[in-house]
C-alpha cells in the first residue's frame, strides 16, 4: 500500500485507539483532580473547536466569544432557578439564545474585516459582561448558584458523588464538535469557508454569499460554544459575569486553538491537551505567588510556535510527515 494511501488509515485507527482510551480513562483514574483536568481538557477543546470553525476556517477572528459561553451559562442557569426546567433543556434554549444572538451581533461586526472586526467582538464583550454586572435579576456582579437536584441523575445533569459521568458527557460534547466541524469540513459549507478565508472579494465574485455563510459559521460556533457553557455552569455549579463572560476567557480559547493549529481538525484537541495541564500545573506550583504565570507561559508558547510554524502545532506535525514521506 503506498504512503499516501496508508496514512488515512493510520490516521483513523489512531483516533479509535486514542478513543478507547479516553473511556477507559476514568475507570483507571478514580481521583478527582485527575478526571477535573481531563475534563477541563475537553471542555476547552470543544469551545476551541467552535472557535475555529468561524476563524480556522471562515478567517473571521473573533475575540468575544465568550459572549456566547455565557448566554449558554446564563440561559440554562436562569431557566433552572426561575422555571424549574431541566439543565439540558436550559441548554437546548441557551444554545438558541446564542445563535439568535450571534446574528445580532454579526449584522454589523461582518462589515468589518481583519483586525478591526477583532476589535469590534472585544468591545461586544466587554459591553455584554458590563451589563450582565448590573443586571440584578440575574444575580448581577454577585452571580448565580444553580440549582440543586436530588437525586444525582443524568437527568438533572448533576453528580455529587463523583466526576465520571461528567467525564463522559464532557467527551460526548467534544465528539459532537469534532463531528460537527468534519461534516463542515467536507460539505460544500466548507469549501465556501475557507475560499471566503482566503480572500473574501474573489469569492464573492465566484457567486460564493459570503455575508450569508459567515453568519451561518457565526451560528454554529455560538451554538457549540453555549452548549459548553451550559455544561460548565452544571458542572462548577456556580456563575458569575467575571468567570463566563470575560475577554481573557475568549483570548484563552483563541490561544489554545492557534497553538493546536486553526483551521484543522485535531488542532483544538492537541492545543487544549497542552495549555490546559499547563494551566493546571502553575497553579499548583505557584499558589498565590505565582498568579498569571500560565498566561506568561502560554504566551510565550504561541511565540515560539509563531516563529517556528504560524500554522501551530498540526503544520509542524504535517511537515514533519512530508519529510519522512
Amino acid at each position: 500500500m503506498a504512503p499516501v494511501a496508508r496514512w488515512p488509515v493510520v490516521r483513523w485507527t489512531a483516533a479509535g485507539v486514542l478513543l478507547l482510551l479516553l473511556l477507559a480513562f476514568p475507570l483507571v483514574f478514580t481521583q478527582p483532580h485527575p478526571r477535573h483536568v481531563v475534563i477541563t481538557i475537553f471542555l476547552f477543546a470543544m469551545l476551541a473547536q467552535a472557535w475555529n470553525l468561524l476563524a480556522g476556517y471562515c478567517g473571521q477572528i473573533s475575540l468575544g466569544h465568550a459572549v456566547f459561553f455565557g448566554a449558554g451559562a446564563y440561559t440554562s442557569t436562569l431557566l433552572g432557578k426561575y422555571f424549574d426546567l431541566s439543565p439540558w433543556i436550559g441548554m437546548a434554549v441557551g444554545a438558541v439564545v446564542a445563535v439568535a444572538v450571534s446574528q445580532l451581533i454579526g449584522y454589523p461586526v461582518f462589515r468589518l474585516r481583519g483586525h478591526y472586526f477583532a476589535i469590534a467582538t472585544i468591545a461586544v464583550g466587554e459591553i455584554v459582561n458590563t451589563l450582565m454586572i448590573n443586571w440584578d435579576w440575574a444575580g448581577g456582579a454577585r452571580g448565580l448558584f444553580v440549582p440543586i437536584k436530588r437525586p444525582d441523575s443524568f437527568v438533572n445533569l448533576q453528580f455529587h458523588q463523583s466526576k465520571q459521568s461528567y467525564y463522559y458527557i464532557a467527551l460526548g460534547l467534544l465528539l459532537l464538535a469534532f463531528w460537527i466541524t468534519r461534516k463542515v469540513e467536507v460539505s460544500r459549507m466548507g469549501y465556501y469557508l475557507r475560499a471566503i478565508r482566503e480572500d473574501q472579494d474573489a469569492a464573492a465574485s465566484l457567486g460564493i454569499p459570503v455575508a450569508a455563510y459567515k453568519q451561518r459559521a457565526m451560528a454554529l460556533s455560538a451554538a457549540l460554544t453555549a452548549l459548553g457553557g451550559s455544561f460548565y455552569a452544571q458542572y462548577i455549579l456556580f456563575i458569575d459575569p467575571d468567570s463566563v463572560f470575560p475577554t481573557a476567557l475568549s483570548i484563552l480559547i483563541c490561544l489554545v486553538a492557534v497553538l493546536g493549529g486553526i483551521g484543522t481538525l485535531w488542532g483544538p484537541l492537541i492545543g487544549a491537551a497542552i495549555l490546559i495541564p499547563l494551566g493546571e500545573w502553575t497553579r499548583i506550583y505557584f499558589g498565590g505567588t505565582g498568579k498569571a504565570v500560565d498566561l506568561l507561559i502560554y504566551g510565550a508558547l504561541i511565540m515560539l510556535v509563531s516563529v517556528i510554524q504560524p500554522g501551530g502545532i498540526m503544520a509542524l506535525a504535517q511537515r514533519g510527515r512530508r519529510r519522512t514521506g
